[in-house]
Parts: structure tokens; sequence; C-alpha cells
């Protein structure tokens, strides 16, 4: 069980990237939905123990990661957002080297253990071949090869499928749900596909606090007015129907930010070139194109009539 309590993470500026956030993850998948910028990073750093937060707890099976993040790595897996390779090597080569860089114990060689954990991510076909000629699926299989190592309890993702083409992210969705059966696994992503696909268990990050906790198996329900984005400084739950920006005609939803509404009274037909109503409205379109034309000439013929150069 992951457990986050109160977590702040505040960055010199000061820009608060963490206000509070409390989380329980147990084994399975479990999604974080959020817009560029809202602090999923952070918080995936804050969680493989890479990151100090400024104050608040993370246990894992009662393993405190911000006390001895040392002591969580051996069950940890992390692949985060830029993964680099050095391109020159091959697959086989290049996941070698990071499990002698991790420490990963490997009874029968160090070898052997590379070539089974390319087999469980399908990668064994493309074991011999530089990694400079590996698709961005490729790439990403590859990093949840190193991040398999060594058989963790947590595996914590970070945007997996951003820039997968639909046939990549299809078998990384097989191969994430596969891994989600007996350990837990922490996914990020903005993308909506991804949480709807994989994940039963998901919070939505949208500004602070933590918007909402939800099953999408059962649905999100209706939007409540605390699931809103507010402006800052609002307290409580808004009460009553919350009311979205909408077009310039609307008069339930008000005007729409940036909006220019449409031309009125008689400037509306000079701006186009045709009589106008008394009204300041246009007259109704005729049947057909061909008077649709004649409407459209009509001026010009008379200007010509008077003897003035259209």
């Amino acid at each position: 069980m992951l457990e986050i309590r109160n977590l702040v993470k505040v960055y010199p500026g000061p820009v608060a990237a963490l206000q509070g956030v409390s989380l329980d993850v147990g084994q399975g998948m479990f999604g974080l939905l959020g817009p560029n910028g809202a602090g999923k990073t952070t918080l995936m750093r804050v969680v493989a123990g890479l990151l100090e937060p400024t104050s608040g707890t993370v246990h894992f099976d009662g393993e405190d990661i911000v006390a001895d993040p040392r002591r969580i790595r051996r069950q940890l897996g992390y692949l985060p957002q830029d993964f680099g390779f050095y391109p020159h090597l091959t697959g086989e080569s290049m996941l070698r080297f990071l499990l002698v860089l991790k420490g990963v114990e490997a009874p029968q060689g160090v070898k052997r253990l590379a070539a089974e954990l390319l087999d469980r991510v399908n990668l064994s076909y493309a074991a011999k071949r530089k990694v400079k000629g590996y698709s961005g699926g490729m790439r990403q299989r590859l990093g949840i090869a190193q991040a398999l190592a060594g058989d963790p309890r947590l595996l914590v993702v970070d945007e997996p499928t951003a820039g997968l083409d639909p046939e990549e992210r299809l078998r990384f969705y097989r191969l994430l749900a596969e891994l989600a059966e007996d350990r837990t696994v922490l996914l990020s992503t903005h993308i909506v596909d991804d949480i709807s696909v994989l994940c039963p268990r998901v919070a939505i990050m949208y500004g602070w606090p933590l918007r909402r906790r939800h099953d999408p198996g059962r649905g999100p329900g209706p939007p409540r007015g605390h699931d809103l984005p507010g402006r800052r400084g609002e307290g409580g739950p808004r009460r009553g129907r919350p009311r979205l920006p909408g077009h310039p005609g609307d008069p339930h939803r008000g005007p729409q930010p940036g909006a220019h509404p449409p031309p009125r009274g008689p400037a509306a037909g000079r701006l186009r070139g045709v009589p106008t109503h008394p009204g300041g409205r246009l007259p109704p379109p005729r049947a057909g194109p061909r008077h649709a034309r004649q409407r459209c000439r009509e001026p010009v013929r008379r200007r010509r009539e008077r003897g003035v150069n259209p």
C-alpha cells in the first residue's frame, strides 16, 4: 500500500507544484490524470525518492520513502518521462549496462537476466539492433524492461504513451495491464484514453487541492460545483448550477472572453454591401444562387446608372 499524506513541494520563486496531496494506492493500476504543469511529474519524482518534498510523508508497505529513499529502491521500478539511452549501443548491451548501474542481483548472470527481460517486453527480436534504430514504442518497452529488473513491488510510470502511434500504444496497454496483476503500478498521463483503458482507479490533478477520486468503471457521475475549476481564493463548493462560458448570443451563459459580437444596426448591412431593413437586420436570402448573384450585383449596377465608377 502506497500512502501519501499532506505532500507539499514548493520550488524557488516561490512556485507551489504540490499543495497538500493525500492518496492511498493499493495493488493494481492507479492513474493520475491532469494537464501539463499540474504537478504529476513532481509527485512521481517524490514517490521514486528522487526529489525531497517541502513537507508531508510518503510510505510504501510501512517504509518511509522521504526519510530513507535508499530502502525503497530495491522494491521500486521507475520509468521517467524522458529516458536517455546511448544510441550506439544495442538494446541488449544498453539493458545490461543499466542492470549493472542499478546493482541488480542476478544469480544466473546479467546476460541471461537481460535476455529474460527483453523477452518479457517482446523485444527479443531487436536485442542485437542499435538503440538509435528503435521506434518510440520500442524505447518505452526497453525502459520498462530496466524498471522491471529486480521484480519491484512498486512501478512508477510517468507519461509512458506520449508520442506513441496507436499501434504502439495498444501494445503498451497490454504490457502494463499484465504488470499490474501482481504489483502496484502508478501511472501518470494527460491522455484520457490511457485512463479509460487501463486504470480502475484514478485521481484528477487540476488545481489544488486534489479535485476528485473515482472509479471509471462506475462512471464519474454528474459534475458537481466543487469539481469545476474556480478562481483562487474561493472557498467551499459552488451553489446552484455551474455556469460555463458560451457564445456571445446566449443570454444564460454570458459573453465568451475574447469573442467579438456580430455587428448590429444599419452598419451591419453596409459592411456586406447589401441594403438593410429599417430595424438594422439583413434581409432574408432568396432561394437559389441566381437570385443571390443578382442581389450582390445590384449596388454595382445602380452606381453605373448614376455614372459613378464602381
